[in-house]
């Protein structure tokens, strides 16, 4: 299936590693150019290459993105170096479990204001790729935890406050055919991200939550990509403020 997102622009935030490398390397594949930041220069500078190897154009920047200038700022030079923005994937987390203040703080500043300010910087650039295309996006990066609590966690309510932020984005938004929806990934593995870490460290933990997901397994970061990037695309235009979760039927809930 052709997503028609050639010659398109994306910008995903958090795009060296894991899940959001997964997502940028997809919008490479589809022919749309992409913008990425993370915070270490060697990891951007790979990257980049590495998406551009792919016969597109790619952007990259050190940013900080509890920094809400530095971030907005970013947004605005991507779109003016790719020339526009179509998608937006706030991707980024602190990935802060705890209940402590410092915890919160870093899911505030990290997870809920790095969505609100890259889409605050991103609105009008949206905005007008709707206008001239019929379509533009933004994506943001939950999880499952929004919807568990065993105990309070900075981590899963923020995910939570996210979906009901992007519910108001895309219902705000919808008569100008800015969509807004949201991913929610259960258990993802990858080597140097937090399953990699719990099976090195803690295997008889990682076999538990194995044996947890009716699949047998985890996600990949690309199988998370796939389903951020149909959303994102213009095969997706009827579809917005949902939140899909993709976790291999390892939650129970039903979702209405």
């Amino acid at each position: 299936m052709d997503l028609q997102l050639k010659g398109k622009t994306a910008i995903v935030t958090g795009g060296t590693r894991g899940i959001g490398r997964a997502i940028a390397e997809t919008f490479a594949d589809e022919g749309a150019n992409v913008a990425i930041c993370a915070r270490k220069p060697d990891e951007i500078e790979a990257a980049v290459r590495a998406l551009e190897a792919k016969g597109v154009k790619a952007f990259g920047q050190v940013v900080d993105i509890a920094d809400g200038a530095a971030l907005q700022g970013f947004v605005r030079a991507a779109a003016e170096a790719l020339g526009g923005l179509d998608v937006l994937v706030s991707n980024a987390s602190a990935l802060v479990q705890g209940n402590a203040e410092a915890d919160w703080q870093a899911m505030f500043d990290v997870d809920m204001l790095g969505a609100v300010r890259t889409w605050e910087a991103a609105q009008p650039l949206l905005a007008k790729a709707a206008a001239d295309k019929g379509d533009a996006a933004f994506l943001i990066i939950s999880s499952v935890s929004s919807v568990n609590a065993d105990a309070p966690s900075a981590y899963g309510a923020m995910k939570a406050a996210l979906i009901h932020f992007a519910k108001g984005v895309a219902r705000q938004n919808a008569a100008a055919k800015v969509r807004c929806n949201v991913v929610s990934p259960g258990t993802v593995y990858f080597d140097d991200g937090v399953w990699g870490n719990v099976k090195r460290n803690m295997p008889g933990f990682f076999d538990q939550m194995i044996k947890r997901n009716p699949t047998g397994r985890m996600a990949t970061p690309e199988e998370i990509a796939a389903a951020t990037v149909f959303l994102a695309s213009p095969r997706s235009a009827f579809t917005t403020g949902v939140n899909m979760i993709v976790d291999g039927a390892i939650t129970t809930r039903a979702n209405y």
